[in-house]
Formats: structure tokens, sequence, C-alpha cells
């Protein structure tokens, strides 16, 4: 099992105070409330987290953290 997703939820819940009931694998970066500035926050957090570089493309507005987990995870594993 990815360890992935976890360590979204924690940060999502810890850092931006997002409920972890509203963190689901469908939720989209819109659906949660976060911003163009919240979402690049979220990117270095997430780097710092995972190591693994997020490119611009990869954390859109509709990204769904379902996405999100499987690209952090193959990035990871590709490492």
């Amino acid at each position: 099992m990815s360890t992935i997703h976890p360590r979204i939820t924690d940060v999502l819940s810890r850092t931006f105070k997002v409920p972890v009931a509203e963190i689901l694998p469908d939720s989209t970066m819109d659906s949660l409330d976060m911003d163009s500035l919240a979402a690049a926050e979220f990117a270095v957090v997430l780097r710092e987290t995972t190591g693994v570089e997020l490119d611009t493309g990869t954390l859109t507005r509709g990204t769904t953290l379902a996405e999100l987990t499987a690209h952090l995870h193959a990035s990871a594993g590709a490492r």
C-alpha cells in the first residue's frame, strides 16, 4: 500500500486545515478551496515531504488527489 496518500492527507489537514472528511481520492484542488497560491505552497510542502518535484502542469484546479497520488508514486518509484 502506498504511503503517499496518507502524507497528502496529513499535509492538507495540518498545513491547510482541510477537514479529513473532505480529503477523498476524487477531491480536486478546486473542491478543497485551494487557490493557485495555496496549490503552489502545497507543491512545495509535498516536495519537502516526498522528495518529488511537481511541475506546473501537475497540480491544477482540476487535479484529483487520486491523480496526484499516482503521479507522486510513479515519480518516487522512478528515482
